[in-house]
């Protein structure tokens, strides 16, 4: 088997490793051999040697990216896990604040960040993405995963492994964990500071963190327990706004002053008013992992997580009467307009959250002829709680009626087995993975008003919803060695998709819809040639079907004649062929990978206006086709010009068009929503001596829209989805062998954008850790 002259070089690079997956980094500037865990490659496949193993399918000759535990360290100001992400290329996660809960979803190619169920996020195997639906909501469980447990990340592009679901049309993303060989200790407190000016608002949020791990291993047994802690205030998301044009002409209404005007998203000119929803977030984690070895080769492994979340969220007016009091209720004048503002519109609003995680497997590592595999994961809302007033402000402050929204007795779990048969040994011309797959999805949701939002108990129902999902997959996939300078991947997965238990209710009335049983097959192929000592040449292609989310089915509305007015139970499954031709070369001190990818997808969901029925119908629907066509290149590389500066970098262009939407076709050769044309991402870091090392980074998208007819020319608004330039430097100090200090600015050039809501300005950040 041939091993890459640039492994070692690259075991150091940060952090795009494209056709490699490091299990860890090289001491600094090591020199004459490749130590024992030193990936090997060969045809473009990748294959681990060392450390803890991914769930990822490594033997698949396709785009798969990876960045370790020390890269993460070095060079990235990592508050949260899904920072591990941050310069891969085209993947995009849009997270608003530090510990941000609820909407950090991921983006990749060809799906933006409306859709996370187009993407896969696993920690050691066990399913974190959220498919109860398909909106910001509905971001992976990124909070389960501190950045302190990090191993290293995997990412699969594209949905070219049998193994999974239709959900890896986007990516395929596995955190793995850290599992200890002997006595090791951890502990960090880090700090962020954020000045904050933007509308009427002029204010400083910060943040602060600590953690604490331990584990060991001995004997027969091994053990890890992390403990971490957040206490976080985001700046403002939300805003309530009224139209110019809506105004009243005349006295009429308190007069005002404060209002700020501006465009929204469509240039229309309105009035900002105030603020609606600033989180202030605390939240503890806890996770316990054991493992047990039968033999050298048998491993049996549990986890465990718990999530608890305690939030608010709080409003500020921007209106002031004549006695300079703060307006949030009646009617109110602004500028010779009378407006009439609703209790609602300065919402108020606490959550208390508490969530596990269960994770069991048992498994065989023997790279001989047979190995095998069992898992099964829990994720359990056990209570999932959301307060919000209906009555203005101030008298919201005190209690007073409200509603309560009760997820409780949601969750999702996964039961898998699978198997690798190694025919002729692990050098063997074929390896054949196979396995049977069961994912089930509940979704069990009810409103109902309370006499006092703050702790009163529930009351009349004002809507619910419940349903179920369940997918069961039987797929394979061989890895065939036709030739020294070939290989190939041939796979298909078979799928019987179901969908139960269907209820949409309103105050009065509960709606029952019919199960629905449905079944899909799925190929896939890949194949690698290495045409020369310096270059490969690969290729994939695969077809992904995703189905729709509970959600998506089942949670809407009914109006007064008792018909759904905000959802579909017959929505049909998104249908996609994905292809990627790739061509990677070895620049000796570094890797050069050139990437064409084309998607073509069928039945996509996207909320929009039927116009072709009257009335008109706004809800989540079947788009008829989308096209995508981009190219991604990627360059990284080690000691460039000067010994110890790493380099790592990508730019991606894409061509992603909505070619046919029979129900909206104001839609159509417009560009889906959220998928820049243009995304570059930078970072070099530069390690003199085993002590320092500096980081500087950027990131870049281009225009980009949030409706399907790209009617939102304005994206710097609220509302609005802007291009941006970022960037971030961090300065990390090994203090002694035990402990490091680092600091970093995030978005040092205090860039202001938006993904809808506006992300965060330029934000100071200091941590302190000591390891044992």
């Amino acid at each position: 088997m041939r091993k890459s002259r640039m492994a070692l070089a690259l075991a150091s690079a940060f952090p795009i490793v494209l056709g490699y997956t490091f299990t860890g980094a090289a001491p600094a500037f090591a020199q004459p051999a490749e130590p024992s865990y030193a990936p090997v490659k060969e045809l473009g496949v990748v294959t681990i040697t060392g450390g803890q193993p991914t769930s990822l399918p490594t033997q698949i000759p396709t785009t798969i990216e990876g960045v370790t535990r020390e890269q993460i360290e070095h060079s990235i100001n990592a508050t949260d896990s899904e920072d591990a992400l941050k310069y891969l290329p085209s993947l995009l996660v849009r997270k608003r604040y530090i510990g941000d809960y609820n909407h950090a979803v991921l983006s990749t190619r060809a799906s933006g960040t409306g859709n996370p169920a187009r993407s896969m996020v696993f920690a050691d195997g066990i399913l974190l993405s959220n498919y109860l639906g398909n909106g910001p909501t509905n971001a992976p469980r990124w909070m389960l995963v501190t950045p302190e447990e990090i191993e290293r990340v995997d990412v699969l592009y594209g949905p070219f492994s049998a193994a999974y679901a239709g959900n890896s049309v986007g990516a395929v993303v596995d955190y793995v964990t850290r599992m200890p060989t002997q006595f090791e200790a951890h502990g960090k407190v880090s700090f962020q500071h954020q000045p904050f000016d933007l509308y009427g608002t002029n204010a400083t949020y910060a943040g602060k963190q600590v953690s604490a791990s331990v584990g060991n291993k001995s004997g027969d047994w091994s053990w890890f327990l992390n403990f971490s802690k957040t206490d976080s205030e985001g700046q403002p998301l939300t805003f309530p706004t009224r139209l110019v044009s809506t105004g009243t002409v005349g006295n009429a209404g308190t007069p005002v002053t404060g209002a700020v005007p501006g465009n929204n998203r469509s240039n229309q000119p309105w009035y900002l008013l105030g603020t609606a929803t600033q989180y202030h977030t605390q939240q503890d984690h806890i996770k316990a992992k054991i493992a047990y070895d039968f033999s050298p080769t048998v491993r049996a492994a549990y986890t465990l997580g718990w999530w608890h979340n305690e939030s608010e969220g709080r409003p500020t007016s921007y209106l002031r009467d004549a006695n300079g009091n703060a307006v949030y209720s009646g009617t109110v004048n602004i500028n010779g307009r009378s407006f009439a503002l609703a209790p609602t519109d300065f919402n108020v609003s606490n959550e208390n959250l508490t969530h596990f995680m269960h994770g069991l497997s048992v498994k065989s590592h023997t790279k001989g002829v047979f190995d095998w595999e069992v898992a099964a994961s829990l994720y359990d809302y056990q209570t999932d709680t959301l307060r919000a007033a209906t009555v203005a402000l101030p008298a919201a402050l005190h209690g007073g009626a409200g509603r309560i929204a009760n997820s409780k007795g949601t969750g999702w779990n996964t039961l898998a087995a699978k198997g690798t048969w190694r025919p002729d040994g692990v050098l063997g011309a074929h390896i054949v993975d196979f396995g049977l797959q069961r994912d089930s999805y509940r979704l069990r949701t009810v409103e109902n008003a309370t006499t006092n939002w703050i702790n009163g108990n529930a009351g009349a129902r004002n809507q619910a919803f419940n349903g179920d999902t369940q997918l069961l997959g039987l797929w394979a996939q061989d890895t065939w060695k036709i030739a020294p300078q070939w290989k190939a991947v041939l796979g298909a997965r078979a799928e019987r998709w179901s969908a139960s238990n269907g209820q949409t209710g309103n105050a009065s009335t509960t709606l029952s819809h019919p199960e629905r049983n449905e079944t899909y097959f799925s190929p896939k192929a890949a194949v690698a040639w290495q045409a020369s000592d310096l270059w490969v040449l690969k290729a994939s292609t695969g077809r992904a079907v995703r189905m729709p989310t509970v959600a998506e089915l089942y949670q809407g509305g009914i109006s007064g004649s008792g018909t759904l007015i905000n959802n579909d139970p017959s929505l049909r499954p998104e249908k996609s062929w994905t292809t990627e031709l790739t061509a990677e070369r070895d620049m000796g001190n570094g890797l050069l990978r050139l990437t064409a990818f084309f998607e073509r997808t069928k039945d996509a969901l996207y909320s929009q206006t039927n116009v072709l029925v009257t009335p008109n119908v706004t809800n989540v629907q079947n788009v008829d086709a989308i096209r995508t066509k981009g190219l991604e290149l990627s360059y990284q590389a080690a000691n460039v010009f000067v010994r110890g500066l790493e380099l790592g970098s990508s730019l991606t262009w894409t061509d992603s068009k909505i070619t046919r939407n029979d129900k909206f076709p104001a839609s159509v050769g417009k560009w889906q929503p959220r998928i820049p044309e243009w995304r570059a991402t930078a970072v070099a870091t530069y390690r003199p001596d085993a002590t320092w090392s500096y980081t500087l980074g950027a990131r870049y998208s281009g225009k980009q829209y949030s409706t399907l007819d790209n009617s939102d020319v304005n994206g710097f608004a609220y509302q609005g989805a802007s291009r941006y330039f970022t960037t971030d430097v961090r300065v990390r100090y090994q203090i002694t062998q035990q402990v490091s200090a680092a600091v970093g600015i995030h978005n040092l050039n205090n860039y202001r954008f938006w993904n809808f809501h506006p992300y965060p300005q330029r934000t100071y950040m200091a941590e302190l850790k000591v390891s044992l």
